[in-house]
């Protein structure tokens, strides 16, 4: 019997990746991702899977964002009751992302009832704090470079993607086939994090697209990001900054140190991590020094820089402080969470500032804040934003085009086919014409609910 991809997400779309690979009765998934973005995304978060969760042997995490591992907890209250094979750092993120994921639904729900703004009655949670804490005994941690069998007879070792701390690339080899999922790849250049080992031969690749139509600008973020705060901190107002509270945070926070230190920006420009996640995961940094290039002052520095903001009282504390001042929150696009809250205080005032940083998928809050629009629907109400919205180009932890493709080239052999997943269907299909093109491969971009022969 042939082994067979079955796209479940992550196809045509830049969110909710699960690639369920099938031979001989066994199911294993790779990645277990949520849809965000656009209603009809979201709702497919709702969709039965077409397969019983039960039925599915094993997951492997790539890394911990919630477009790649936010529905486990869904998965498992379902009847999931298989190993969830990650790296370290991906296991220990996990362990705070997925409750935390759980925990502002079931906010976002109660929110929705006390003010009525939600179609349903009651709106419920897609899952619970509860729900992703009962998970998390399934998570099994793995070294890179070392192979195993989630399922007798399949072999499967991680190797370093960058992007954020534990991400991966997994190579699977079943039933004499070789396929190697890229994982997100992250840039060669970043910030903080390492660069993406080189990829291993395989028969079949599926490659990330985020980026795969465009490349990043020549400047870093600390020429684009040094000039904002300046301008901000002489007019004395308040930069709201939505963050991905993995990666894009710590990001954000060494680049503030490093313009601080470098004389670009006062140092007296007082600057608040306000997300309970974003702060449990600034201290991993330490944990996991293997997986970024900060020095161990650097990696302190991150969490000294900025004054961590945990409970809710201390959130909403911020809103009787006056500017200038700095609130990095969670989510990166504006999708959920506390920064909400702060959008929805700040962004009516031209003398603030809504600092986006990074990919916007469709359909979100974030990418209606980046098209200029003059209103955000924040909690069922239309708030209108007069503050300057600045969006940084440089700030992305993905690889881009160029990247990709030199990601690519550096496998031993050419593949037999590529499969362009895990990105919006220009951008796929961007990269498949240039795969196709330029280095002669077959490529192809799966639909949604499609399956293919490795």
């Amino acid at each position: 019997m042939s082994v067979n991809i079955n796209f479940l997400g992550g196809a045509s779309t830049v969110t909710g990746s699960k690639y369920l690979v099938r031979h001989e009765g066994k199911c294993l998934l790779i990645d277990c991702g949520l849809f965000q973005g656009y209603k009809p995304l979201r709702l497919r978060n709702w969709t039965p899977l077409p397969i019983a969760p039960s039925e599915i042997d094993a997951v492997l995490l790539t890394h911990a964002h919630l477009d790649h591992s936010g529905y486990l907890p869904l998965l498992a209250r379902e009847g999931f009751t298989g190993h969830v094979y990650a790296s370290t750092g991906t296991r220990d993120l996990c362990r705070i992302l997925l409750p935390d994921s759980g925990h502002i639904q079931e906010e976002d729900a109660a929110f929705a009832n006390r003010n009525g703004f939600s179609k349903h009655a009651p709106a419920l949670p897609l899952y619970t704090r509860q729900d992703a804490l009962d998970c998390l005994h399934l998570l099994k941690a793995v070294q890179f470079g070392v192979t195993f069998q989630p399922i007798p007879g399949w072999r499967v070792s991680f190797s370093p993607a960058g992007h954020i701390l534990g991400a991966s690339s997994v190579l699977l080899n079943v039933a004499g086939r070789r396929i190697l999922f890229s994982g997100d790849l992250g840039r060669p250049d970043d910030l903080i994090m390492n660069a993406p080992a080189d990829a291993p031969a395989a028969d079949t690749v599926l490659i990330e697209s985020t980026y795969g139509d465009r490349e990043h600008p020549k400047e870093d973020v600390l020429t684009e990001l040094g000039p904002a705060l300046k301008k901000l901190a002489k007019r004395g107002g308040v930069a709201v900054v939505p963050v991905f509270a993995v990666g894009r945070a710590q990001a954000l926070l060494h680049a503030i140190h490093l313009l601080k230190v470098a004389g670009e920006i006062p140092t007296s420009l007082p600057v608040f991590l306000d997300s309970p996640m974003a702060v449990h995961t600034t201290h991993l940094f330490e944990q996991h020094p293997q997986d970024h290039r900060l020095s161990s002052k650097d990696t302190r520095a991150l969490t000294h820089g900025a004054t961590m903001v945990s409970s809710t009282d201390e959130s909403r504390a911020l809103a009787q402080r006056h500017g200038p001042m700095v609130i990095l929150s969670a989510s990166g696009m504006a999708t959920g969470g506390r920064v909400l809250h702060h959008l929805a205080l700040y962004a009516g005032n031209r003398r603030n500032m809504i600092i986006l940083t990074g990919f916007q998928a469709p359909g979100t809050r974030g990418a209606t804040l980046a098209s200029g629009a003059k209103s955000v629907r924040i909690h069922g109400r239309e708030i209108e934003v007069k503050a300057e919205v600045v969006q940084l180009q440089s700030a992305s932890a993905h690889a881009d085009a160029n990247q990709l493709l030199a990601w690519l080239r550096t496998m031993p052999e050419a593949p037999d086919q590529v499969y362009v997943v895990h990105g919006e269907l220009a951008a796929a299909d961007e990269l498949r014409k240039r795969i196709k093109h330029e280095l002669g491969w077959r490529a192809i971009v799966p639909e949604h609910g499609s399956s293919w022969p490795t």
